[in-house]
This record gives structure tokens, sequence and C-alpha cells, in this order.
């Protein structure tokens, strides 16, 4: 298995010594990993293991006690909130719950990303980059319809799309799969991977859904006790005689 400072020369994240607890429970205790450019990397742990923690404190939704969190070469950690808000332009973030507006069409969940952050984009700018993603990700029949009218997974591919609208450098995945059969599931998998090619991206994915962790891991890390625990692809891991790993690929 990899050692995991090899990576940190060509991180777009890089997560060093990472402390957060919740009271008397210490969530990530002395955490590192890095994520490299244009790698897909899965984060693997149980329910309750501080992966979402880890998400939220990579984005300045919480902060850490103490460790160090560089996005893009910049430090996360000691930014005020118009910094981080000029830093979250460059991550997307792709929520379990996909977090779209029911009171908007696709059109306007869309649009609502460039109105906040691109005031300045012309109308046929908005247009072009609606229609841009949305062909992207199968969907540019829906642009006019509501979230109410979209399966789970069409959804899922909506927000994904709005995601994208940014051109983000990073995209943060929690749960991408999470609520949808095993074929849904393989698509939005296979469009994860697509993305990655075509946009470049480096991508941190949070996941349980095992045939999602084994189509788009480059690399896996394992959280196990607060700890990078271990790290590898699917296959050297999956190896692994250690009794804690073995119980995610048994």
């Amino acid at each position: 298995m990899s050692d995991e400072t090899t990576y940190q020369n060509h991180a777009a994240i890089t997560v060093s010594h990472l402390y957060k607890s919740f009271g008397d429970n210490t969530v990530l205790k002395d955490f590192s990993l890095s994520l490299t450019k244009g790698e897909n990397l899965v984060v693997l742990g149980k329910s309750g293991s501080g992966k979402s923690v880890l998400i939220k404190c990579i984005i300045g939704l919480m902060r850490p006690e103490s460790g160090s969190i560089s996005v893009l070469g910049d430090e996360i950690t000691t930014m005020g909130q118009s910094e981080l808000d000029e830093m979250r332009v460059k991550v997307g973030f792709l929520f379990q719950s996909n977090a779209l507006y029911d009171s908007m069409t696709v059109r306007e969940n869309l649009e609502f990303p460039l109105r906040r952050h691109w005031s300045k984009t012309s109308r046929e700018e908005v247009d072009r980059l609606v229609m841009e993603v949305l062909e992207h990700v199968g969907l540019a029949d829906t642009v006019d319809m509501m979230p109410e009218e979209l399966s789970g997974g069409m959804r899922k591919r909506i927000a994904l799309a709005r995601t994208l609208i940014l051109k983000p450098k990073i995209i943060l995945y929690d749960e991408p799969t999470t609520g949808l059969d095993p074929i849904t599931g393989k698509g939005i998998s296979q469009l994860m991977l697509n993305v990655q090619s075509k946009y470049e991206t480096s991508s941190i994915i949070i996941s349980h859904d095992m045939n999602c962790v084994k189509m788009t891991a480059n690399r896996i890390v394992m959280l196990i006790e607060g700890r990078c625990y271990a790290t590898g692809t699917y296959a050297e891991l999956k190896a692994s005689t250690d009794k804690k790993i073995k119980e995610f690929f048994d």
C-alpha cells in the first residue's frame, strides 16, 4: 500500500495532522491525506467515523482544533468568510440530498450559482453554460422541468450539473449513489468518471457503495479510529489480510 506523503508534491488538497472533537468525542485524530491533481480519491469508513466532518472541515463549514488544510495551495483554516466564499467557487460540492430548490425549474437551479458568483455574466453566456452542463449529464430536455418531475437519478444528475456550471477544479461527492437502485448508481458512477476525464477535476468521494468505490476510485483512504489507517488502490486494499480493512471488502 502507498505512502501518503508521496502524493503531497502534486496535491490539490493536503490535510495534515487534523484534530476535530465534539465534547469528549474526538472524531479526527491526527488525520492526514493528500488529493493529487486529477485524482478520484475515495474516503472509506464506517458510519459516524468522521467522513462528513472531514468534508465540512475542508470547505470551512467546521473549524478543526488543530492541523492544516491546504486547498489549491491556500491554507483555509485561517481564512475569513470572504476568503472562504472565494475558495468555494473553485470547489464543487455534491450534497447527498442533492439540495435542489423545489420552487425553481432546472434552468433556475443551474442559473442560481452563476447569478451569485458571476453577476456580470451575460444572458447569452448563462444560457450557453446551462445547456452545456445539461447536455453533459444527458438531460438537456429537462431544462424547464421542476425537480418534483424528475426521478432520483435525474435529480442527482441535475445537482452534478449545477456543481459543474462554475467549472470547479475540485469536486467533493457526499454519498453520490445513496438511495439509488444499482443500475442508476452505476450510471452516476460512470458520469463521475466522465466528469473527471472531461473537466480534469480532482475529487474526494465519500461512499458506502462498494460498487461506486470500485468504479470511481483511483485510490482509497481508510478512515478508521479517526486516522488515515491505510491507503491504496481497490485491488491492493481488497487483498489485505488486515481484519479492519477486510470487513469493508468481504
